[in-house]
């Protein structure tokens, strides 16, 4: 097998993550992104999100979503309250009402880029590319150096199998937030569909130094070392991968196969049986199956 297809073959059950605006807006009477203390007993709209904006600090979305909500009947119109009510409903996974609260802070707020940004990105997660698009552009429109738009932008541009535009995209992300390792995460992700593996591999590199647990980029790096038979540096990727991550089945699955390689069959055996365990925990049945198969061949090959 090329170097190429053995790569592919270790990613193509990778999976991919999308990124969410880590800008929160707090309410003042001054300005929508000075921050101000919530309220101990909230009774404006403005009130209500500073109050919901210390219940997503304290990790407590369903409070905090329901904070937004009281906020949002109090003023409609406050887009604060919108986007904050649908960044913290995307982060529950609730993509519907996620987009329908970020369209409401847009009709608040025709200029609002952040919320045309994060409207785009879950369109692409409720797989409607098209659409999220044209929000995006709208985004870039507005404020050309968001970088959280472009590297949305990249992800449709990937969905479409549209490689150079996508370069395009994650390359001007990359140029606007240098510090977002999903951008170059995905930089490389697309330079492999490329077979430009020097490209991508700078590119995960990049990623694990802004992130060292980044757990996909290690694997990914790991799966490039495999397939240019650099065995041992791609087991160390492997085992970063799973430490970063030690439900990521993959890491487990292809250490297994490295160790294969290096004939070190009881070694291989147990990370493979983690792996195993893992894909049958997560319902992943057909790669359950063919890590059951490896593990045949090294329980025969260990005699």
């Amino acid at each position: 097998m090329s170097e190429i297809g053995l790569i592919k073959l270790l990613s193509k059950n990778l999976v991919v993550f999308l990124v969410s605006a880590l800008t929160i807006i707090a309410v003042t009477n001054e300005s929508l992104t000075t921050p101000a203390l919530a309220q101990i007993n909230p009774q404006t709209a403005a009130d209500w999100v500073n109050q919901g904006l210390q219940l997503v600090q304290q990790n407590k979305l369903k409070d905090a979503i329901a904070a937004f909500e009281t906020a949002t009947k109090l003023d409609p119109r406050l887009a604060p309250a919108q986007y904050n009510l649908g960044l913290a409903l995307r982060e529950t996974g609730q993509l519907q009402p996620a987009a329908e609260a970020f369209y409401r802070a847009i009709q608040a707020e025709p200029k609002f880029a952040l919320a045309y940004a994060n409207l785009g990105a879950v369109l692409i997660e409720g797989n409607n590319p098209k659409q999220a698009q044209d929000f995006l552009q709208n985004a870039i429109e507005l404020e050309p150096k968001l970088g959280l738009a472009h590297y949305n932008l990249g992800l449709v541009k990937e969905q479409q199998q549209d490689w150079q535009g996508a370069i395009a995209a994650y390359s001007t992300a990359i140029k606007y937030s240098p510090n977002l390792p999903e951008v170059t995460y995905h930089l490389g992700v697309v330079y492999l569909q490329q077979n430009q593996v020097e490209q991508a591999t700078a590119a995960f590199r990049e990623a694990i130094k802004i992130k060292p647990n980044y757990a996909e980029a290690h694997y990914n790096l790991g799966a490039i070392l495999f397939g240019q038979g650099n065995l041992q540096s791609a087991l160390e990727a492997f085992r970063q991968s799973a430490l970063a991550n030690r439900n990521y089945a993959n890491a487990y699955y292809a250490a297994g196969l490295v160790y294969m390689h290096l004939g070190q069959y009881q070694s291989a055996q147990a990370v493979l049986e983690s792996a195993k365990t893992l894909y049958a925990s997560q319902g992943n049945s057909q790669w359950e199956k063919s890590t059951e198969q490896l593990l045949q061949q090294a329980n025969l090959r260990e005699f």
